[in-house]
């Protein structure tokens, strides 16, 4: 069974940076596209950026410019950068495959997440 640990959240003030991380174990996740979504407190869980297999790269136009997903995948690992972070990107962050070509009974079961929390 494929398992999702992400990590690296932390309470920051805004300006600041973090790096997210997301572990897979269980699964071949060099050929999955993979994804970063995020869920703020009263709102639905949106893809914020995703990352082919080849590593083409997606972003919502909300963290483009602010937002890197890279990926390892001799460590089966998916990284967010994430740059002058804003409070509205507070959320509790996790990854998955990729939404937009993977079917939703296709997806991973979800992670734990990882809480980002910046400040003004």
């Amino acid at each position: 069974q494929v398992q999702l640990v992400e990590s690296g959240g932390a309470l920051v003030q805004a300006g600041g940076s973090l790096r997210l991380s997301c572990a897979i174990s269980g699964s071949i996740f060099s050929i999955y596209a993979m994804g970063w979504y995020r869920q703020a407190p009263g709102k639905q869980r949106e893809l914020v950026a995703a990352i082919t297999s080849g590593g083409s790269t997606y972003y919502v136009d909300s963290v483009k410019g602010r937002f890197t997903i890279s990926r390892d995948n001799a460590k089966n690992t998916v990284y967010l950068q994430m740059n002058s972070l804003k409070p509205e990107d507070t959320a509790v962050y996790y990854c998955n495959r990729d939404s937009r070509t993977a079917p939703r009974e296709r997806l991973f079961y979800w992670g734990q997440g990882t809480q980002v929390t910046v400040s003004s």
